[in-house]
């Protein structure tokens, strides 16, 4: 099992030259977490992560088929989030301002990178999460942490971003 830090240097060269910059093309839902309320993520091809909330953070839902929920700390989500509308006692819509650079786990890549078609890793909130072909690796533009994003998912949600003006 690959920690976060060895799985980062690995894809930082090839997120730095190849990685392409997206932004979210959906709303999301959110609502604040409670402590210590465990969320696992599910996608369409199952468990994903599994992540317990600390004080501040939010409980975010992507608007997919898989509807998958997810926690993000508090300043994470101030950098990528901005309220748009309440949604009821307890959700609110936030429309995506932040953006990633991620790249596609290419047969060719993991053949590059010495890994196989499936592979563990620690993501960036200590629990392990596992990454196959197909799949995109991702984190913010700064490249602090990398993560997976299921493929199904990924195009759901993402689109290439538009340049900076």
């Amino acid at each position: 099992m690959l920690t976060q830090s060895e799985i980062l240097e690995m894809l930082r060269p090839v997120l730095e030259n190849a990685g392409i910059v997206y932004q979210k093309k959906k709303n999301v839902l959110a609502r604040p977490a409670q402590p210590g309320e465990v969320i696992q993520t599910l996608t369409g091809d199952g468990l994903e992560t599994t992540n317990a909330a600390e004080e501040g953070d939010f409980i975010v839902q992507n608007q997919t088929a898989a509807g998958e929920l997810y926690i993000v700390p508090a300043q994470k989500f101030t950098q990528r989030y901005t309220h748009f509308r309440s949604i009821d006692d307890h959700w609110n819509e936030y429309q995506p301002i932040g953006r990633i650079v991620a790249v596609e786990l290419t047969p060719a890549l993991l053949q590059q990178l010495n890994l196989p078609d499936e592979f563990i890793f620690i993501a960036p909130w200590n629990d392990p999460m596992t990454a196959k072909a197909g799949d995109f690796m991702g984190g913010p533009e700064n490249l602090t942490e990398v993560y997976r994003l299921a493929r199904k998912e990924f195009f759901e949600t993402y689109a290439p971003a538009e340049p900076n003006h």
